[in-house]
């Protein structure tokens, strides 16, 4: 159950934007905490000012209902706190919980000056502590009390029940509420128990420790950034994997001490891959070339032998193109003969009588 205050210091604008807003954020944090450390936690939610301590709403999981519980006493602000009614309301509401299994615990947030006195919370804190209760307080603003034998702080030592209850103390500044309470014991169990083993889920601050701490590995929080915080570990598993490895290489490599014996220079060179023969061949053909070029006129001689075999080429090209030239004109001419001697026999025929004409045929 959170208990929340919703006085008139709850205006001041000491904790960013102001103190109702920034305990509305931390409401969200808490349910959102419990819900994901189990998912049959339930949250409930009431005041403890106006004109008396109010329930919101009971035991649920939707965060919808707390969010507007939470905006429906934004327009209940005002009057001063009355903590041990509240209580005493809220552990009358963890009593009519539907799964009896789960373990009560209440949450109070105080910014007002808690106007009881200690006897009577001390009373109450035994009552409570019998019925298995867990309270833990969150004291900023104007409920943090200076005294080291405050009312809040008697109040914790007599229902703490092997570390079950907390005082947490939110100095105002540039932090927000919610990070003060994420890195409280208040929530590093419930934290813990969200975040998978394989991301470091079992490695939760130790218990009882009133300061806040943010000793998370690699400095990453795994539940706000799961994928971040799984490639930091997968790296540092692959750097501590190249580690070994050539720690394993040195450690192979032959020493004095050792049985294994290094191959000498002998055993070294007869292991040698042989050369290839073109190899040979190739380096006795640039040795030639080099000799044929250091030689007086061997340039003359080989330009005059370019310059030859360029002209004799040109003069095949010539001939070949001169020969293509000759075969098509004689081509033509044989098709000009031909359409003549028709045209020729066509004239002849036409010229001719019947005489001739049978004279032809016989």
């Amino acid at each position: 159950m959170i208990i929340i205050d919703n006085s008139e210091y709850m205006r001041n604008g000491d904790y960013q934007p102001t103190r109702f807003e920034a305990q509305s954020d931390a409401v969200n944090v808490v349910f959102q905490t419990k819900i994901d450390s189990n998912p049959e936690n339930t949250v409930g939610i009431m005041t403890m000012a106006g004109k008396g301590p109010e329930v919101l709403v009971t035991h649920t999981k939707d965060l919808g209902q707390i969010l507007g519980g939470v905006h429906s006493a934004a327009n209940k602000i005002g009057g001063s706190i009355d903590i041990p009614t509240s209580l005493a309301v809220a552990q009358l509401a963890l009593k009519h919980r539907e799964n009896k299994n789960l373990r009560q615990r209440i949450i109070v947030f105080v910014a007002s000056p808690p106007e009881t006195d200690q006897e009577t919370m001390v009373k109450l804190a035994k009552k409570l502590k019998k019925n298995n209760v867990a309270v833990d307080i969150v004291a900023f603003g104007d409920g943090i009390e200076e005294d080291e034998g405050g009312v809040l702080k008697a109040f914790v030592d007599n229902i703490n029940s092997s570390d079950n209850s907390h005082l947490l103390t939110a100095q105002p500044g540039a932090h927000l509420l919610s990070d003060a309470l994420i890195s409280s014991p208040i929530l590093s169990a419930d934290r813990s128990a969200s975040i998978p083993e394989a991301l470091g889920g079992t490695a939760a601050p130790a218990e009882g420790s009133s300061a806040p701490s943010n000793d998370f590995e690699f400095g990453v929080d795994p539940s706000l950034d799961p994928e971040l915080a799984m490639a930091l570990r997968m790296s540092m598993q692959e750097a501590q994997a190249r580690e070994a490895a050539e720690a394993a290489a040195s450690s192979s490599t032959p020493s004095g001490n050792t049985g294994t014996s290094t191959p000498t220079p002998a055993t070294a060179s007869r292991t040698t891959v042989p050369a290839d023969p073109t190899d040979d061949e190739e380096e006795r053909m640039l040795q030639d070339a080099i000799k044929l070029s250091q030689q007086p006129g061997a340039e003359g001689d080989d330009d005059d032998e370019e310059d030859d075999e360029e002209e004799e080429e040109e003069e095949e090209d010539g001939d070949v193109e001169m020969e293509d030239e000759e075969e098509d004109d004689e081509e033509d001419e044989d098709e000009d003969e031909d359409e003549d001697a028709a045209i020729a026999r066509a004239i002849a025929m036409s010229m001719k009588g019947p005489d001739d004409k049978g004279t032809a045929k016989k």
